[in-house]
């Protein structure tokens, strides 16, 4: 057994000229956890995000996934390393049914290579049929299996996230990055998303969330991670998290600003009566 982190953020900053948007995060996330990422409006959250997928290069420190260094890794290999992630807007091809969006996340992991796809007909088509099986076998787990052959296009917003999530899934991914998973979801659609980020967590998936949804995160997060300004303010357990008068001050301003009591502050962050 080790107790290495499956990803860490050592010293980690990106800047844009001579504006920092992340400014020397280090970070770790544990093996089989869900870990909240937090933080105001341009707080930095989804740049990190970005850092950690590949999306954008760093401008100082490193990135380790499973104790290896990836911080010059390109997105692809990442993704074949084992970091997935979703957007805060779905990224799909409209034109496609479900099922073809999922299957291609699984092409990452397709077993019949050019040479043999060129030579051998039917190694191809078995790769087929196996990409489908899982693709059909991802969606059922979302929920999706009947909206299959459905369009994307025609989909709500909340089975499009869905749709995301399985393709997602079909990279098997050891660390799945969630961003504004809950964003523009009803309350039916948010508690059947909890659920389904529970049950992979309980297949010990690590899941790392960005999300405003405060009740959202403290209801799912074992660990949380604050920014403001692109700096880490605090880390910690939920608990800890909602009573950090540092954190409080970053959403909610100072008490003697706003009149708001540190109690209110403490159910605004976690959206129940402390």
């Amino acid at each position: 057994m080790t107790d290495l982190p499956l990803l860490e953020l050592r010293n980690v900053t990106r800047r844009y000229g001579g504006l920092i948007a992340v400014n020397d995060l280090s970070m770790q996330v544990k093996a089989r956890t869900i870990h909240g990422l937090i933080g105001p409006n341009g707080a930095g959250k989804s740049t990190a995000f970005d850092l950690i997928s590949g999306l954008q290069s760093v401008s100082g420190g490193q990135i380790f996934l499973n104790g290896q260094e990836i911080t010059q890794q390109s997105v692809e290999a990442r993704v074949r390393a084992g970091i997935c992630r979703t957007f805060q807007t779905p990224r799909l091809f409209e034109k496609m049914t479900a099922l073809e969006v999922v299957m291609t996340g699984r092409h990452v992991h397709g077993r019949a290579g050019m040479l043999t796809s060129m030579f051998t007909i039917g190694a191809k088509l078995r790769d087929e049929r196996m990409v489908t099986e899982t693709a059909y076998e991802l969606l059922d787990k979302v929920g999706l299996s009947s909206e299959a052959d459905e369009q994307v296009s025609n989909l709500s917003y909340g089975k499009r996230r869905l749709v995301e999530i399985a393709r997602a899934l079909a990279t098997e991914p050891s660390i799945l990055l969630l961003d504004e998973v809950a964003s523009g979801l009803n309350p039916v659609e948010t508690a059947a998303v909890a659920a389904l980020i529970r049950d992979l967590a309980a297949e010990e998936l690590t899941i790392v969330l960005v999300e405003h949804d405060m009740p959202f995160v403290m209801g799912l997060c074992e660990a949380i991670t604050v920014l403001n300004f692109g700096s880490k303010i605090a880390q910690g357990s939920p608990e800890c998290i909602s009573n950090d008068q540092q954190v409080m001050e970053a959403y909610l301003g100072r008490a003697n600003d706003t009149g708001i009591s540190r109690r209110e502050k403490r159910y605004a962050l976690n959206g129940r009566p402390s």
